[in-house]
């Protein structure tokens, strides 16, 4: 199964931060990491009193459930220190979404997919556009790309010149 997720950070060093979750991505059980998109530097949205965040979007193959990944990502999110008490928007070391797990639609208590708010935030609609620009969103029936074009989203999403290099498929044992 492909998963795309969007990866953020606006503490600390946000590029080791992003480089470090995606190596702990790619250290969960069944699950690789293939693709990363451009590093965008982008303006908060909510809280606009707090640092830019270094975005990015990453394809994953995975064997594992939605609900299965989303456990793991909350791990990996944990361990940089989050906690789920975070201030809606706020600053954070690390934030993991979950935005298209193959082409599925689930409403769920625990997960929405696609994510609910991924159509209305050009920091995640830019760095998808990079990776999987004519995939649909299985909603709305428009690729990332038409889905970026019409955007009204307002805020400043900047390519960097930073660069993740993907670590080398490792063996299951």
């Amino acid at each position: 199964m492909m998963a795309y997720l969007s990866i953020g950070s606006n503490l600390g060093k946000r590029f080791d931060n992003i480089t470090n979750a995606i190596r702990k991505l790619n250290e969960i059980f069944k699950t690789r990491v293939k693709k990363a998109s451009n590093i965008y530097e982008t303006e908060p949205v909510g809280n606009k009193n707090q640092p830019a965040f270094l975005n990015i979007a990453v394809e994953i193959e995975t064997e594992l459930s939605p609900l299965e990944l989303l456990n793991e990502i909350k791990k990996i999110e944990y361990q940089f220190g989050r906690t789920p008490q975070q201030e809606r928007w706020g600053p954070r070391i690390i934030d993991i979404d979950i935005i298209l797990y193959d082409d599925l639609i689930i409403n769920d208590a625990k997960l929405v997919l696609p994510h609910a708010e991924f159509r209305n935030r050009r920091f995640v609609l830019q760095p998808l556009a990079d990776l999987c620009g004519s995939k649909v969103d299985p909603i709305t029936g428009k690729t990332i790309e038409e889905l970026l074009l019409h955007s009204e989203v307002e805020g400043k999403v900047v390519k960097t010149e930073l660069e993740v290099t993907l670590e080398p498929l490792r063996l299951e044992p």
